[in-house]
């Protein structure tokens, strides 16, 4: 949301293929949702192992994109087994439904995992670690694939920008537990693989950027209070005045979520 620069954040993105260590490959197909909130739209990822596959975040249910994951999944030779959920927005899940119906899949959704926790998956060879990340909401998780060093991160970390903590369902203190959580396994991971935008390499000194950029906002926020404003709206005007307005809306829920950090709502 906020014209943070990340390392090799920078210019569009359109998916692709990833390889990361011991040639684990991934493959994002990129929906057709770009707008202010969601950047060039909405990243569905799919995890190939043998003749298997993981899809993270069908995305909206479009059936243009729908297809397309079909698509690769043929081109890939491989059967999706399941869908997991990075966390329960439309933008990311809506298509779930119409896919898990189609494939005969299950949907692996993550609202009641505990803070702190992970949860273990197979596909195929690969072990895959759902890890507990709430603050973006309070469902929102990562996931890590240990044997490539690469950690898929939905909206807990963009590949551009930063992430809205969408209070009331998300929360601040959970989100700064979750930066911290993934900055401590930053060193076994080689590329972060977000909901929207371009891949990261450089997890530890993106994570690192992540946090800093989110305790200097609520320390602006504390000034804009200082300084006379006394709604979320004012505060959204002095402390997000470099964003476009066209993301106030989204900017007033990071505000609600810092002030109720703060005690002040």
């Amino acid at each position: 949301m906020s014209g943070l620069r990340l390392p090799g954040g920078e210019g569009s993105w359109a998916g692709g293929e990833v390889v990361g260590a011991d040639g684990i490959r991934v493959c994002c197909i990129l929906a057709p949702n770009a707008s202010p909130m969601t950047l060039d739209g909405t990243n569905t990822w799919i995890i190939p192992s043998g003749r298997e596959a993981l899809v993270i975040d069908p995305g909206p249910d479009e059936p243009m994109h729908l297809r397309a994951i079909e698509a690769k999944l043929a081109e890939l030779e491989v059967r999706a087994r399941g869908i997991l959920l990075t966390h329960a927005h439309p933008d990311h899940a809506a298509g779930a439904g119409t896919c898990a119906k189609s494939w005969g899949v299950p949907i692996h959704a993550f609202a009641d995992l505990p803070t702190g926790s992970s949860v273990h998956l197979t596909c195929g060879d690969l072990a895959v670690e759902v890890l507990a990340t709430p603050g973006h909401t309070a469902d929102s998780v990562c996931i890590r694939i240990a044997q490539g060093r690469l950690l898929l991160t939905g909206d807990t970390v963009l590949g551009r920008g930063t992430s809205v903590v969408a209070w009331p369902d998300g929360d601040l203190g959970a989100y700064l537990e979750s930066l911290a959580r993934l900055a401590d396994c930053a060193e076994q991971v080689d590329y972060l693989l977000p909901g929207h935008g371009p891949v990261l390499a450089q997890p530890a000194d993106v994570l690192s950027a992540y946090r800093a950029h989110r305790l200097r906002r609520l320390n602006e926020v504390k000034d804009a209070l200082a300084s006379g404003a006394r709604t979320p709206a004012e505060v959204v005007a002095e402390v997000y005045a470099d964003v476009p307005r066209e993301v106030w809306p989204a900017a007033e829920q990071s505000v609600r979520a810092q002030l109720a950090y703060l005690g002040m709502l």
